[in-house]
């Protein structure tokens, strides 16, 4: 798409940025990088979401990039006749909340669960949300500040770890392109003291429960947690030499809420996750990162058992997909 036609949909109008619900880096750094983006075309926009930015690593992004974001509950005067563009997110999908601003556009590198009809729509299978964002400055020769360059680099690092999971050839480049305007140094600063020392419980929890069958491994966290440490402790259950996909979940006060993670490439995270909680919940997300939420009304449904409900779905599925059942 071009980045003009979104410019020319957004003039004149009351324009608000959503990420995801408890955004993480990447949907953090991109829509921040859309909101500058769209400054710089003559148009204001206001960030916001639904859930918590509870890790301290998304905490500090916001202090270190100078970031405002608006939580659900404190949106300055959104209205149905306002525009929203989604972003590092889509519509109908269970981690975005139905906002009650016209979604008019969306910016995302997740696959189309759910299609719907944006008059803007720029989906593409890349490693970052940031490195479509990117692409905006690059192509539009658009004037790019050191620090809003050093926010879409580190949401780009983020969100591939370290260019080790779905990176593309654009996400290379746009890291290239970013590192000539950015300032680094806030790049740099951003990997130390991120790490909470409640967040140890949250490790420990998962590491004294893991199991592991036939190179999937499953942990859960038996007590409320920062969603985004979820799926940091999938990356870590992931790392164990003998493990190849992860399904890690956390019990969550509206429910359970899982970061899937697979390194083989029959078993597509997202459609794994999406198949196994059909009954239950939904999911989705990339070949080999996923997430996705049980609610909690529908937690009974799961039996006496929830973890070996759990388990056997996940393994069902994984065993299906091994035989080239794509259903």
């Amino acid at each position: 798409m071009n980045p003009f036609d979104l410019i020319a949909l957004l003039k004149n109008h009351n324009v608000y940025i959503q990420t995801h619900n408890f955004p993480d880096p990447d949907a953090i750094a991109s829509a921040f990088g859309l909101q500058q983006f769209l400054d710089c075309h003559g148009i204001s926009a206001i960030l916001c979401y639904d859930g918590k930015i509870d890790r301290l690593s998304a905490k500090k992004m916001l202090e270190t990039f100078e970031i405002a974001m608006f939580p659900k509950n404190n949106i300055p005067h959104m209205t149905e006749h306002d525009y929203i563009v989604l972003i590092d997110s889509q519509n109908n999908n269970s981690n975005v909340t139905d906002l009650i601003g016209d979604k008019v556009a969306c910016i995302d590198h997740h696959p189309i669960f759910f299609p719907y009809e944006y008059q803007y729509q720029d989906i593409r299978p890349v490693g970052s949300c940031c490195s479509i964002i990117a692409s905006y400055f690059q192509n539009s020769d658009t004037p790019l500040s050191p620090k809003c360059a050093a926010a879409l680099a580190y949401g780009i690092k983020m969100d591939t770890a370290d260019f080790t999971r779905g990176t593309t050839s654009l996400d290379m480049e746009m890291l290239s392109f970013l590192f000539k305007h950015a300032d680094w140094k806030l790049v740099v600063s951003m990997y130390s003291n991120t790490m909470e020392f409640d967040d140890l419980q949250a490790y420990g929890a998962a590491i004294q429960n893991v199991q592991i069958f036939d190179r999937t491994g499953f942990a859960h966290i038996p007590f409320h947690c920062a969603q985004a440490l979820i799926a940091i402790i999938s990356d870590f259950i992931l790392s164990l030499d003998v493990v190849d996909v992860a399904v890690i979940y956390g019990i969550q006060t509206d429910g359970i809420r899982f970061s899937i993670r697979s390194e083989q490439e029959q078993i597509h995270a997202g459609n794994l996750v999406a198949r196994a909680l059909r009954s239950w919940g939904s999911g989705g997300g990339h070949p080999s990162m996923a997430g996705g939420m049980i609610p909690s009304a529908h937690l009974s449904l799961l039996g006496e058992d929830l973890h070996a409900s759990i388990q056997e779905a996940f393994m069902k599925v994984i065993s299906q997909m091994e035989k080239g059942d794509a259903h």
